[in-house]
C-alpha cells in the first residue's frame, strides 16, 4: 500500500523543483556580441551577481553577431561598437543606447620598442595599413621617431576578421583622417584588408600581434594592457601626439551630443580638443521593443552599472558616462515603456 506521507513529501519536492527551476530561469540574462566592452561588461556581471544573484552571461562574438542576434531575437539584448543608424533601429525596432566609452589603439609587437615609444600620423599610419610602407626602417616613420631605431624587417598587418565594431570604429577613424583609405578601403564592422592576417575578437587580434614580431594592430585599449601590448601614439585632430589613457579618452568624449530622438546614434572618431585620443567610441546596447520582461532585467543591470560600476570602468580604463547622459538614457527606457 502507498504512504500518503511520502507520496505528499514527494509532491512538494517536486512543486520546490519546479519553482527553485522558474527562479533560476528568472535570474539568467543573456547577452551577446562586442568584444570592445567585453571586460567591463563581465566584470560587472560579476559583481552584480553577487549583489543580486542574477547571471548575466554575456557571449563576445562581434559586434556583427550582436546586431544579427537580437535582431533574430535570441538573446535578451545585443551589444555594438558600431552604433546602428536611427533608420535601422526603427526598421529592426529595436531600442539603443550607449553604455561606456572607451578607445581602440594601434599596437605593435617589435623589438626594443615599448608602449608608448612608437608615434605614427593618420597619413603614415594609413600607409602602413595599405601596405604601401612595408618595412618599419621606412623613412616615413623614422622622420616621426628621431633616435627611436627601428628595425629593417617587414611590416605585418592584424586585422579582425570578424564582423567588429572595434574595426568600424577604427575605419572609420581611418577614412576620416585619410582620403587615400576612404577611396579604396572604406568604413565599416568588416572590410576587404589590402595585406596581413586576420583574428577573431579583440581577444584574437592581441594573441596574434603578440606571437607575430614585427605586428601591428588594433584593440580596444583594455586588451592592449591585458595582453601587456605596446601602443603607439597617434597625432591627433589638433595636431597634437597623444596617449591613449583615461585623459584623452574623456576629452574625446566631452565633445558628444549624443540624441535619443535619433537613437543615440554617434561617432566620437577624430573629436577636437587638444588632447583628446583620435580613436574613441561608445559601445551600445540593443533591445528588442516588444520583449517587455527582457528589457526590464537588462535595465536594471545596466541602471544599476551606471550608479555602481564607475570605478570598476575606470580601473579598466572605460570612460563612465556622464550623469546627464546617463539621465538621458533613463528617460529614454521610461518613454519606451521600461
Amino acid at each position: 500500500m502507498k504512504n500518503p506521507f511520502v507520496q505528499s513529501t514527494i509532491l512538494v519536492v517536486l512543486v520546490l523543483l519546479v519553482a527553485v527551476t522558474g527562479v533560476q530561469a528568472a535570474e539568467r540574462l543573456n547577452g551577446a556580441g562586442a568584444s570592445f566592452p567585453f571586460p567591463v561588461y563581465s566584470a560587472w556581471a560579476y559583481e552584480y551577481n553577487g549583489i543580486t544573484g542574477v547571471q548575466v552571461n554575456y557571449q563576445s562574438i562581434g559586434s556583427g553577431g550582436g546586431q544579427r542576434q537580437i535582431t533574430a531575437r535570441t538573446v535578451d539584448f545585443g551589444a555594438s561598437d558600431a552604433p546602428l543608424s536611427p533608420e535601422d533601429a526603427e526598421k529592426e525596432k529595436l531600442l539603443q543606447f550607449p553604455a561606456v566609452i572607451g578607445g581602440v589603439v594601434p599596437v605593435v609587437n617589435i623589438k626594443g620598442v615599448k608602449a608608448g615609444d612608437l608615434r605614427l600620423d593618420s597619413e603614415t599610419l594609413c600607409r602602413v595599413l595599405l601596405g604601401e610602407i612595408k618595412k618599419w626602417n621606412d623613412p616615413a616613420v623614422t622622420a616621426l621617431n628621431p633616435g627611436l631605431k627601428l628595425p629593417d624587417e617587414s611590416v605585418t598587418v592584424v586585422y579582425r576578421s570578424d564582423g567588429s565594431g572595434t574595426t568600424a570604429i577604427f575605419t572609420t577613424y581611418l577614412s576620416e583622417a585619410c582620403s587615400a583609405w576612404k577611396d579604396t578601403v572604406g568604413a565599416g564592422k568588416a572590410v576587404k584588408w589590402p595585406a596581413g592576417i586576420g583574428g577573431k575578437g579583440n581577444e584574437g587580434v592581441a594573441n596574434y600581434v603578440k606571437r607575430t614580431r614585427n605586428a601591428i594592430g588594433y584593440v580596444e585599449f583594455a586588451y592592449a594592457k591585458q595582453n601587456k601590448l605596446a601602443h603607439i601614439q597617434l597625432k591627433n585632430a589638433a595636431g597634437t601626439f597623444v596617449e591613449p589613457d583615461m585623459e584623452s579618452f574623456k576629452e574625446a568624449a566631452t565633445s558628444a551630443d549624443f540624441d535619443p530622438a535619433r537613437h543615440f546614434h554617434l561617432w566620437l572618431t577624430n573629436a577636437p580638443g587638444a588632447k583628446a585620443w583620435p580613436i574613441a567610441g561608445a559601445t551600445f546596447i540593443l533591445l528588442a521593443r516588444e520583449k517587455s520582461e527582457s528589457n526590464l532585467k537588462t535595465t536594471r543591470f545596466f541602471d544599476w552599472a551606471f550608479k555602481s560600476g564607475d570605478a570598476t570602468a575606470e580601473r579598466l580604463v572605460y570612460v563612465p558616462l556622464p550623469e546627464s547622459l546617463k539621465n538621458k538614457v533613463r528617460e529614454y527606457w521610461k518613454k519606451a515603456g521600461i
